[in-house]
């Protein structure tokens, strides 16, 4: 799966701007690069324009690829969304939040220090195999060494589902994270994700130098002032290709998967696909059902207790969900 590519304005457009006649009415192909609440940021051909959507739709997500209907100089109006080859959200009881859309993978963001929550890391990863985005974790602050061998244990298991582990420092040891990182974000669409003070504001500013500025940018047209944490926001990488990205998300601390059917939920948990189709019970739910393969299999210690527990938990909010 390839990472969505920036579509271009026509040049027939191009020539009208350039001869600096009104271009307003204009149809524009773009991306949007930022969003807050329903005012959106969109970037066709590297002109930003601030978008809204007609009507109250909030169906738009950073990464989209949108025609839009230029209103003045800088702003216009988006009327239809390209179709998404991915598209991640979380969401609680009673609505949807997007993410972002177009993603190849997913990066989640842990550190020595201080703790991350292992509830957050596993829905992060559910949310990701929901969506067909490949997942990954980064290991930041590597050069705590204190809290480093404990840290190691507790990402160890994720390891062992496939999921694969990159240790870095971003502010201890820049030019070897650049190393680790840069190959893994060439030619995809990327999203970092994690709790507030991993360090996922040091990992964009040392991927991306101009960033804080960018967010002052987005930050002026979204009309956000100091806010520059409660939005997302998308970056063009192009010192690793045209179709490389990478999405900045806020830091958060709970992951809600109330869309997640019980048939999405478990196939979502790598883990289970060896004993699905095993059970007794070809309906059976894998909570306390007689002659479940699942259940064997945590009592055999091959699934994680922790996993399963969190099975149970979203399989319970999926029950609960009102919209």
């Amino acid at each position: 799966m390839s990472a969505p590519k920036h579509s271009r304005a026509s040049g027939k457009a191009s020539a009208r701007r350039s001869n600096g006649a009104d271009a307003s009415g204009e149809q524009l192909q773009a991306v949007i690069i930022a969003a807050h609440g329903r005012h959106y940021l969109a970037e066709a051909d590297g002109e930003k324009l601030q978008c809204v959507t007609r009507g109250k739709k909030t169906n738009v997500a950073v990464g989209d690829q949108v025609m839009l209907t230029r209103t003045s100089a800088d702003q216009g109006v988006i009327d239809e969304i390209s179709e998404r080859r991915t598209l991640l959200y979380r969401s609680d009881q009673y609505k949807s939040k997007l993410l972002a859309a177009n993603l190849t993978q997913l990066f989640i963001v842990v550190a020595t220090e201080p703790g991350f929550a292992d509830d957050l890391v596993s829905r992060a990863l559910v949310a990701a195999e929901a969506a067909g985005i490949k997942a990954h974790l980064i290991l930041n602050k590597v050069d705590v060494v204190e809290s480093l061998a404990k840290t190691r244990e507790r990402v160890q298991p994720y390891a062992a589902l496939g999921y694969p582990v990159y240790e870095v420092s971003a502010k201890a040891q820049p030019e070897q994270t650049l190393a680790t990182l840069k190959p893994l974000l060439a030619g995809q669409s990327s999203i970092l994700i994690g709790q507030s003070g991993m360090g996922k504001s040091s990992l964009i500013n040392l991927l991306v130098p101009e960033a804080d500025i960018a967010v002052r940018e987005i930050s002026a047209a979204l009309d956000t002032g100091k806010h520059t944490t409660t939005f997302t926001r998308l970056y063009q990488l192009p010192g690793l290709g045209p179709d490389s990205a990478i999405i900045d998300s806020p830091g958060f601390q709970e992951f809600g998967l109330y869309h997640l059917s019980e048939g999405m939920l478990e196939r979502a948990f790598v883990e289970f696909s060896a004993y699905l189709g095993h059970c007794k019970f070809y309906n059976c739910r894998h909570l306390s059902e007689p002659q479940c393969a699942v259940l064997d299999a945590v009592a055999d210690g091959k699934i994680a207790k922790m996993r399963h527990t969190l099975y149970g938990q979203l399989l319970h909010e999926s029950a609960q969900t009102l919209y």
